[in-house]
């Protein structure tokens, strides 16, 4: 695999969703406006992604949200061991996967995918431990809701990051991007 990059958002304590994985704090922090017309480097950095990879809850809190598919026609992965129902307008990009990280990475290069984005916590969390993740790109949203679902878990060691670039905008949300060392 050439690149393994993480693109999301977390509340300033750090969780990605609550404890029942709702998601509406991201969509209703107090900053309406400022966000329906900012996209917060999002399509730039999708311009470089060839393929995603996210956990099935993840796929299925995406699927929750209706309307039109948020990937386009990027190849979708998603990662379960229980299977997946996909609808059919999406059945030409979306397929489930198995395996260990490594086993992922192995089979998405092989698939010719050079560029994947990880999405979900626990998905973030397996290939960073597995030493896969090569860029974190975290924005943090000026909110504080106590409890959820963290992005990192636990680790048996430090994992080292070397700081690329901060960028602010003025409803307080705050990006950084980071290499794994």
């Amino acid at each position: 695999m050439s690149k393994i990059s993480v693109y999301i958002a977390t509340s300033l304590d750090g969780f990605i969703a609550r404890e029942n994985g709702d998601i509406d704090w991201l969509h209703n922090s107090g900053h309406g406006e400022a966000e329906k017309e900012e996209d917060f480097g999002y399509e730039t950095f999708m311009s470089t992604v060839d393929a995603l990879v996210m956990g099935r809850n993840t796929y299925e809190k995406v699927l929750s949200f209706g309307g039109e598919w948020s990937y386009g026609e990027k190849p979708v992965f998603v990662l379960t061991t229980k299977g997946i129902e996909i609808p059919d307008r999406i059945s030409k990009t979306v397929s489930s996967l198995s395996g260990s990280p490594q086993e992922i990475a192995r089979k998405l290069k092989e698939f010719g995918h050079s560029h994947l984005y990880l999405d979900g916590g626990l998905t973030i969390q397996k290939f960073l431990v597995a030493g896969l993740v090569d860029e974190l790109t975290i924005t943090k949203i000026p909110i504080l809701i106590g409890s959820g679902i963290p992005l990192f878990g636990p680790l048996s060691e430090d994992i080292r990051l070397k700081h690329l670039e901060t960028s602010s905008w003025n409803n307080g949300f705050v990006q950084s991007t980071y290499k794994v060392l």
